[in-house]
């Protein structure tokens, strides 16, 4: 890639980290054979920073139902009924006075079409208000006692519609967990992480783990007990160039055998409050050649972001990697921006 890219790059991150409420951020692009890598950070980060994932967790919990799914140890239309009591799903999704509880896929929860209520956004007592206000760890058991208080959006498999949901994730590390009979962060290390040689890459489990600072606006939040209880749906921890060496082997197919992956490749549109976004099997969708764009893009990109400011993006048109952290609660659209930006830039 010419030195004038890289400039434009340069200046791109400059721009995006000028904002007053930008305190730290990494960019990491890279090729998928090496042959061009960038990456430039400001504040105290650097490529072997640790960082919150947040919701790019949803790739590793993806990850593993792939694997399962390879394995022949589930399948995606699996009823979720199968893997709890019927008390536990009493309840959990009642639409226009008709129960679906029962009725729910494995398919439901990967490509965000159960029509879940999201607990970390929606209301009051949403999980983004209280982890701003305060440190609390939220159980499996306290977030469907949420979801059966809040009235789904849509019944499930409804034609053209996805909601993204946490809980929608938070199911399916239960059935990860119920399935392999192991704890998640050990599936998460038999799966993914040894295979891989990741050696800064967790799912925390205690006090003792790094857990990093996440800032909203100018507050710098320590908030442990809450990220501990996100788990599967936003828990990890990890580094730009080890969240790099995971996102080519996911889009790589060095984790599962391609076949697999290209049964996630239905999209469908999320909620407006997340702009341009689409939904496929455990990972987002993001055209490049729509209107957001004013129709300048090309091709699209595949990952996904973070409510922290994360994101892991790859781009098929240029063979393109981009993961990083902007850590920054406040703004969840500015990862989004600044990658669409880049691959227009690039592309």
């Amino acid at each position: 890639m010419n030195t004038e890219v890289v400039r434009k790059i340069d200046k791109l991150f400059d721009k995006t980290t000028s904002s007053n409420q930008i305190h730290e951020a990494i960019l990491f692009v890279e090729s998928m054979n090496g042959d061009f890598s960038y990456n430039r950070g400001c504040g105290d980060r650097e490529l072997d920073s640790f960082m919150t994932m947040a919701s790019i967790t949803k790739l590793f919990t993806t990850t593993c139902i792939l694997i399962l799914l390879e394995q022949e140890r589930l399948s995606l239309n699996d009823k979720i009924a199968n893997y709890f009591e019927e008390d536990v799903l009493s309840g959990l999704h009642i639409f226009n006075g008709k129960e679906y509880s029962y009725e729910l896929t494995i398919s439901d929860l990967l490509f965000q079409t159960s029509g879940f209520p999201e607990m970390f956004e929606e209301g009051k007592d949403s999980a983004k208000n209280t982890f701003i206000k305060n440190d609390v760890y939220i159980n499996f058991e306290d977030s469907l006692a949420w979801t059966k208080k809040h009235k789904p959006h849509f019944a499930p498999g409804t034609a053209k519609k996805a909601h993204y949901a946490d809980i929608n994730f938070d199911i399916l590390g239960e059935i990860i967990t119920k399935i392999t009979k192991l704890p998640l962060e050990e599936v998460y290390k038999q799966f993914i992480f040894d295979p891989l040689n990741l050696k800064k890459t967790y799912l925390p489990t205690s006090d003792n783990d790094v857990i990093p600072n996440v800032y909203y606006k100018n507050e710098s939040l320590y908030r442990p007990k809450a990220i501990m209880s996100s788990r599967a749906s936003g828990g990890c921890i990890t580094t730009a160039r080890e969240l790099m060496m995971f996102l080519k082997a996911f889009f790589g197919g060095d984790l599962f055998h391609k076949e697999v992956f290209d049964k996630l490749s239905t999209y469908h549109k999320l909620q407006i409050s997340k702009g341009p976004i689409y939904y496929g099997g455990g990972y987002m969708q993001i055209p490049l050649d729509g209107l957001t764009t004013l129709f300048q893009g090309k091709g699209e990109l595949l990952g996904h972001s973070g409510s922290t400011g994360s994101f892991a993006f790859y781009y098929p048109d240029k063979d393109l990697f981009f993961v990083g952290d902007m850590n920054q609660m406040s703004s969840p659209a500015l990862p989004i921006r600044l990658v669409m930006k880049l691959a227009m830039l690039i592309g």
